[in-house]
């Protein structure tokens, strides 16, 4: 998780209105794949991450919960993991956006893939501190 920690901090400040996000994918392990949210918002970090490897029966470390719904209309972060055939995800803070707040956990968990919470979940508050207002009621 440090180093998706790591990741999602090389774009802070950089994505506009959505949080700056690290993923880190590991197989065996292995890091098979790892992204950060895209310069802009988009392609999130998830997405990225699931296209660069085969990532089934694989382990996530995602700094934000996975979003479960796109304003684009395309596939979200929690659909494209589990197209993708990952076993477990980790996640370090949960997302209060409405496209997500605990609909990506429980997309993820109905298909069958672990879901884990909180590991370094302040860390990863702390680097998106101001989407965390935003979306907190100012919090």
């Amino acid at each position: 998780m440090r180093r998706a920690l790591a990741l999602g901090a090389q774009g802070v400040g950089r994505t506009g209105d959505n949080p700056s996000v690290g993923c880190v994918i590991v197989r065996d392990g292995v890091v098979v794949a790892e992204a950060r949210t895209a310069d802009s918002g988009r392609p999130h970090a998830e997405e990225q991450a699931v296209a660069l490897a085969d990532v089934r029966g694989a382990t996530v470390y995602v700094t934000l919960e996975p979003c479960a719904k796109r304003s684009s209309g395309t596939a979200s972060c929690a659909d494209r993991l589990i197209e993708s055939g990952v076993a477990r995800v980790v996640i370090a803070a949960d997302d209060p956006h409405p496209f997500a707040a605990g609909a990506g956990v429980e997309r993820l968990r109905a298909a069958g893939v672990r879901v884990e919470n909180g590991l370094l979940a302040e860390e990863a508050g702390a680097q998106n501190a101001d989407f965390f207002r935003r979306w907190n009621g100012g919090r």
